[in-house]
């Protein structure tokens, strides 16, 4: 999995690209990690170039979200393919982030 980031003024923009499954789930919480220490919790995950996600990726989105939540913040979450939808609705986790059409729609949405 490649993971690219870049910046919309003050938001930081993460954007998984292939799936996010448990051989690169701590990759990815890792880059999270290190995001939100440079961006105050401005940050965005498109996930429009992420095709499935398993158990382990499920897991580290929850904790991400739960991290964020101990200081009154949402993963903020862009561009879910149908098939990642499905997977948080069959899951009941749709509701545990914030769920946004598109990139600009979700950094809009810090100003």
């Amino acid at each position: 999995m490649e993971i690219q980031e870049h910046r919309h003024g003050a938001v930081t923009v993460v954007r998984p690209d292939g799936p996010l499954v448990q051989d690169d789930a701590e990759r990815f919480r890792s880059r999270i990690n290190d995001v939100l220490g440079r961006s105050l919790g401005r940050f965005v995950v498109d996930a429009s170039a992420v095709p499935y996600v398993d158990s382990v990726g499920l897991e580290v989105l929850a904790d991400l979200t739960q991290e964020l939540g101990h200081s009154g913040q949402a993963l903020k979450l862009c561009g879910a393919t149908e098939t990642v939808r499905e997977i948080l609705d069959l899951t009941e986790l749709t509701t545990l982030f914030e769920h946004y059409e598109d990139v600009q729609t979700a950094v809009r949405n810090f100003l």
